[in-house]
């Protein structure tokens, strides 16, 4: 599996504390693309990420944190003027987690298409998974992912993107006009609440998510509109209910004209959240292993949604579980009893 983005250093205050209360900030690195190779490689997959890093001692510590996971960093490009930069303040109860960017200018969003072997990098690759995230960062970014779909097509690699809008990186109206036309290239759609509307146009009906009320009706609308004027081979879509930043309801649905004709819905779980930030890579990356190890969809559907549960509890972006791990939780035990 190939995943190509941006890996970017994160800076935190310890805790619960607010920005403006910390006098040290502890560091790990992270990002949406990177976090699913990390998730991947977990699972056994053979995983590489590709990205573009300062030649310098910060750039070597991203790659270090995904080597030290089995991620393969051979196509990771060394060159440009920093890593992009981001800061969060870790919610509690009422209070909302807080992020703030400081990737202008960074390696990547600088990189241009040539720089990459497409043709080298999807040699006997069976998938590729993006985000949202990563035509956001620039034009000549966009560009290189375009190439990177129109190179992996065709070679009969299948494509998956999770929508993953980003408010603080573009507006809705640029996210469409991008998005839109890559959608010709996806064969599996991931999306969270609200992705598809700010991404794609497309609105769920009868949800209000600021009140965690989610239409199980008016998703698998949803989830049937993506398929039918996308073409999409699987939509899968991610069920937030967010009754505070410390408690959210957690589950997902999957349509996919096969096990799914009418859209699967999982199991869900109300989980106590230590860090949730992503929640959604460790879905996405679960899905992607359940579709490529089990003969039915809606297994993978509860795989995802088990491995993206235990997420929730483990500090930092990367989700560091075994696929036994996530058996046994999506299997139904989820005691969370000591094991001796």
């Amino acid at each position: 599996v190939v995943t190509f983005g941006e890996i970017m250093l994160r800076l935190s205050p310890p805790g619960s504390k607010r920005f403006l209360q910390t006098n040290y900030y502890e560091a790990i690195y992270g990002g949406g693309e990177a976090n699913v190779a990390v998730s991947l490689a977990n699972f056994g997959l053979h995983s590489l990420f590709v990205s573009k890093l300062p030649k310098n001692d910060i750039g070597q510590g991203a790659v270090n944190s995904l080597r030290k996971y089995g991620v393969d960093v051979s196509h990771i490009l060394r060159g440009g003027e920093r890593i992009g930069i981001y800061f969060l303040e870790n919610g509690a109860s009422q209070r909302p987690s807080k992020v703030i960017y400081d990737r202008a200018h960074s390696a990547i969003s600088e990189v241009e298409s040539y720089e990459f072997d497409w043709e080298k990098i999807f040699e006997d690759v069976e998938w590729f998974h993006w985000t949202g995230i990563t035509p956001a960062l620039s034009e000549s970014t966009r560009k290189a992912l375009e190439t990177a779909c129109i190179v992996a097509k065709s070679k009969n690699v299948k494509i998956s993107c999770d929508l993953n809008y980003r408010k603080k990186m573009w507006m809705p109206d640029e996210a469409q006009q991008v998005m839109i036309p890559l959608m010709e290239y996806v064969d599996v759609c991931i999306a969270n609440e609200e992705d598809p509307e700010k991404s794609l146009g497309l609105i769920p009906k009868g949800t209000f998510v600021k009140k965690a009320e989610l239409s199980t009706e008016g998703y698998s609308q949803l989830a049937e509109e993506l398929k039918n004027k996308f073409g999409f081979e699987v939509v899968a879509i991610t069920l937030r209910e967010s009754y505070s930043a410390s408690r959210n309801g957690w589950g997902a649905l999957l349509m996919d004209g096969k096990d799914c004709k009418q859209p699967c819905f999982s199991h869900k779980y109300d989980i106590q959240i230590i860090d949730r930030v992503g929640g959604g890579d460790s879905f996405a990356a679960g899905l992607i292993y359940g579709l490529l190890n089990y003969n039915n969809n809606k297994k993978a559907l509860e795989f995802a949604v088990a491995a993206s549960c235990l997420k929730h509890s483990i500090p930092g972006d990367f989700n560091l579980v075994s696929v036994e791990e996530v058996n046994k939780l999506a299997e139904g035990d989820g005691s969370g009893r000591v094991e001796r």
